[in-house]
Parts: C-alpha cells; structure tokens; sequence
C-alpha cells in the first residue's frame, strides 16, 4: 500500500496541531478516527477528503481508524452501498483496524434511551412531525413546550416499550429528549431522538420497528468506540452541543467532535439526493459513470488513487468553505498520468496517406519506440511501418494559415518515431472530398538515426493502415456546463452539460495496444490519457478519455 507522506516543511492543518498537542499533553497515547458514511449511495470526491484526512492522521500518527457504517435509516440503506464504500476505501489505497455498524449497537442505544428517561430527560411525544416543527420557535422567538413533555417517568417507559414493541404505527410517536424548548440553538430545542419506522433493516431485519437519529446515533457510537477525534464537515458545529451534552448526562466516554470545512468542486454536483436521480432519470449510466464526482466514477474514467490522495492533499482542510476548481483534479491526475502513462498512437479522424516511394510489396518495417519518455527505465515497444498509413484529417490542410506546421501540400513533417514526409499530392472523391495524400518520404530522416540534416516544425501520430486495430473511444467531459448548478435557478438538471460525451466508435490503433490490460493508463499521442472500460469484450476494445493533456476548457470559458 502506497504511504501518504507529509513534507517536513508543511505547515499543520489545524487538527494536526490539536492531536500534536492531546498527544505531547499525555491526553492521549495514541488516537481513534473513523470514518462514518451512511449507506445510501456511492462514495464522491467530498467524501476522499475526509478519508484521506482521517485514514491519513492515524498514518501519520499513532492510532487506528474505523469504518463505522451509519446505518440508522433502513429505507435508504443497501448492501450494493457497503460493498461499493468498502471497495472504494481500499482502492484510495487505505485500511480499517474495525468494520462496524450504528445497528451494531441497537441494542446498547435503546439502553441510553431508556437510562435518559429514567433520569427524567427524555419523553414519548404524540405530536406529529408538523407540531413538533411548529413549537420550535424560531431563531429569534423561543419554544413551546409539548403538551406531553410533563409525562411522568414510568408512563414514557411504558409508551418507549410498546413503541418498541410494534405497537404504534409509523410517525405517530416520538421519544424527545427534555433539555430547554428557549435555548438559543434550536437543536437543543427537545431534539427528537427516536422515531417509528416499520422497515425492514439491512442487517437487522425486522427485529427494530424504533431507530436512533442521527443525534441519538453519533456520539454514542464514537463513545462507544473511543473515537479521541471525532472529524465532521461544519453542517455538524450546531450539532456538537447536543453531542456533548448526551455523553455527559449518560455519563460515558468523552469522545469529543471537530469540525473542518466541507470542500465543494465546480461544474459538479455531489448531493447524493441530485445524483441518485442522474441515475434514475437515465441522465448518466450509472453510479459509476465516469462523468460522476464519486469515486468508482472517478476510477471507471481511469483516475488514481495517487492523483486524487494527492489532490485532497494539496487542497487541506479548513475552517471556512470555498469553492474547489474542477482544474486543480485535472492537473493532479495529468501529473501522474504522464510519469506512469504508455504512450500510443491512435487515430480518431482518419485520412490515408500513401508513400509512393515505398516499396509496394505489402513490406513492413517494424519501428521502435519508448513507451514513456518521463521514464527513465521505460520499456520500449514496436510500430509497423508501411506504405499506407492513416493520420488524423485535421492534420492537414490544403490552403494552411502561416504558422500550419502540420501536413500541407508541397509541406513536410515528421511521423512520430519514423520518418519525415512531404505532401505531393491531394486526391479527392465526386464531392470533393479528400480521400487520400499521396506522399514521398525521406529514407534518411529515420528517427534516431536521421542523416537528412532537414529539421520540420510539425510532428504527427500515425498507425499502419494494414495493421490497425479498430477500437471504441469515448470522450467525456464536464457534466454541467456551469460552474454551480445546484444555486443556478429552476431544476438543476437544466444545466447539464449536451456535449459531456462523444462516442468515436471506430478509432484506429497501434496493434500494440491489443495487450493493454484494465491496470494500465495510456496517453494517446497529442490526444489525452485513457484506459480501458469495463465494457471493453473480445470484439471490441473500448477506452475512455480520462483528461484531456492541457486545460481546453479553461481556454473556451474565456473566450465565451
């Protein structure tokens, strides 16, 4: 497993310096993180924040971290989701000492429930959802109380062990704990804690008709667990006094919550509400199409975990929110991808190319080439050469601007890795269109032994027409095509992005690329970093683009 490390001369984020000093203070020996996600769906890139910065602390100093799956909900809840979480975590290249539940500890929070109630601090409500809403108050108007805040002890037992029992249907009670309905922060207001929800669970089965919230849920299981640092996004600060208040008065252990601020990325999305109807309303393909902001999104379209570690490193942790550029994940993924990438040659557009000076004879010349330069020990690997070739059709021109320096008439170039060619002559069909260039090339300008003492300006891709594999390319680009969709007015969905996919569905490819397997990343020459898709079979190889070489979409936003 890959180690994330820390240089030396970077400054502590602002937990780091609180767990430096629990630790220098002897607080604490070691620590306990986890990471808490709610099955519900699949993991986004909001989410490998928090992964790499809880998995990353007990990294870096002594402890562990646990995988605590929040699983109070059961309507919502699959194991499609805990499967999927888990294999995301490990793919972002970590490990949990613990795997556990919320409804691991049904039974010990019913126990809290009932410990509150006997303390005269908790109530069976019969208010609806809609009342309970309306004696709140407001921000600046204080609470009323419930007409049944007043039960005495034994009664809330009674109504909390039928409620458990299944004898009360969905929503027409609640258990509420009794704190101050003036409090100045509303959820110190009576907070619901339990509610009826006849479903069946996940793991539990029909066992419980009764579930924690989250408040009920939280704290007790990071108690539960000595969770010494318990990290959340800042939606949680006005949950902390709730937190700390159930520990004290059920007087167990002393986890205590922090906040970090949640890091939100342009033209996406991350709502696991507004994602989940992507998927349902066939707007993507999936959980993981590789258009998606989650995870096995982000690994289906040929990201890796290093380049995402490193780009939730370079953005840190804060106290305010901002808003993340979708550019920065880019760069990190092309920082990567060019130093591991194999370079291969693949030709979208094709236009034959006929050297009349080679030999006719169907003869084959076999090249070499490096797979990657950025590699000092790179393996190298072979190219057929030949007298028909295809190169890209936006690489010529027949009437060029100055400074063309790709293929023209009466023009020379280089063939990447081969030779130079110069442009006799142009054939095209009844309408016009160009069909074929007829070439000469120059015996003595081979790459890497050129005696032709000619220098060009232009160098292109190319494959050999006889030896050509034909493969399936798919270019994806950003799903939205404004930076904020979700504060944009109307339904988010209105912003999608009509071009964010195009299907080139006869692509033509070095043969080398036949033995390309799903762990390799390739840079297609002058075209982008690609990898296989699952959807790849034994008829046809499909690629999908991960990122193009250079920030195109930067350069179109400015000039619209």
């Amino acid at each position: 497993m890959a180690e994330i490390t820390t240089p030396e001369e970077k400054s502590l984020n602002f937990i780091e310096e609180i767990i430096e000093e629990d630790l220098k203070s002897g607080k604490y020996k070691s620590i306990v993180t986890r990471f808490p996600p709610e099955p519900n769906g699949y993991l986004h890139i909001g989410h490998a924040s928090s992964i790499c910065l809880n998995f990353g602390l007990t990294k870096k100093y002594p402890g562990y971290t646990n995988l605590r799956f929040d699983d109070t909900n059961p309507v919502t809840e699959d194991t499609e989701y805990v499967e999927s979480i888990k294999d995301d975590i490990r793919w972002l290249g970590f490990e949990w000492k613990n795997e556990l539940y919320a409804s691991d500890y049904f039974d010990t929070m019913y126990e809290y429930a009932i410990k509150l109630i006997q303390k005269g601090l908790a109530y069976v409500d019969d208010s609806t959802s809609e009342q309970i809403a309306a004696m709140k108050g407001t921000p600046t108007e204080p609470g009323k109380d419930s007409p049944f805040r007043s039960r005495s002890i034994e009664e809330n037992l009674d109504l909390f062990a039928r409620m458990k029992n299944g004898e009360f249907a969905d929503g027409s009670r609640t258990l509420r704990a009794k704190i101050d309905m003036t409090h100045p922060n509303m959820l110190m207001r009576d907070p619901v804690l339990y509610r009826i929800k006849h479903a069946h669970h996940h793991r539990t089965g029909d066992k419980w008709c009764i579930y924690p919230m989250y408040d009920m849920a939280h704290g007790q299981s990071d108690s539960i667990e000595h969770i010494t640092h318990s990290i959340c996004t800042l939606e949680f600060v006005p949950h902390r006094e709730l937190y700390d208040w159930l520990i004290e008065k059920l007087e167990i252990y002393p986890s205590h919550q922090y906040e970090f601020a949640r890091r939100n990325m342009n033209y996406t999305v991350t709502s696991k509400r507004k994602l989940l109807q992507l998927v349902n309303d066939k707007h993507v393909s999936g959980w993981d199409d590789p258009r998606m902001p989650t995870i096995s999104g982000l690994r289906r379209a040929g990201y890796t975990p290093e380049s995402i570690r490193e780009f939730c490193d370079r953005i840190g942790i804060a106290k305010r929110e901002n808003m993340i550029d979708v550019s920065l994940l880019e760069f990190c993924v092309r920082e990567h991808l060019n130093k591991i990438a194999l370079r291969r040659m693949v030709v979208f557009d094709p236009v034959k190319v006929v050297l009349t000076n080679y030999a006719a004879d169907g003869s084959v010349e076999m090249l070499t080439s490096e797979d990657n330069p950025e590699d000092p020990n790179s393996s190298h690997r072979e190219i057929p050469f030949s007298r028909e070739l295809y190169i890209e059709r936006e690489d010529f021109m027949e009437n060029p601007p100055k400074k063309f320096f790709r293929l023209a008439p009466g023009q020379m170039v280089r063939l990447k890795s081969a030779y130079i060619i110069r442009c006799d002559e142009v054939v095209k069909d009844s309408n016009g269109k160009i069909t074929e260039l007829r070439c000469t090339y120059l015996p003595e300008s081979k790459s890497g032994a050129d005696t032709s003492g000619i220098h060009v300006k232009g160098t292109l891709h190319w494959v050999s027409v006889a030896q050509a594999i034909n493969v399936e390319v798919r270019l994806y680009d950003r799903l939205f095509r404004v930076e904020n969709p979700a504060s944009e007015e109307g339904d988010f969905k209105d912003y999608l992005n009509p071009d964010s996919l195009q299907v080139i569905s006869s692509a033509y490819a070095e043969p080398s690329l036949k033995n390309i397997r799903f762990s390799d990343r390739c840079q297609f020459l002058r075209k982008g970093y690609f990898c296989l898709d699952k959807d790849t079979s034994e008829e046809k190889l499909v690629f999908n683009r991960t990122v193009t070489l250079k920030d195109a979409w930067a350069k179109e936003q400015k000039k619209g």
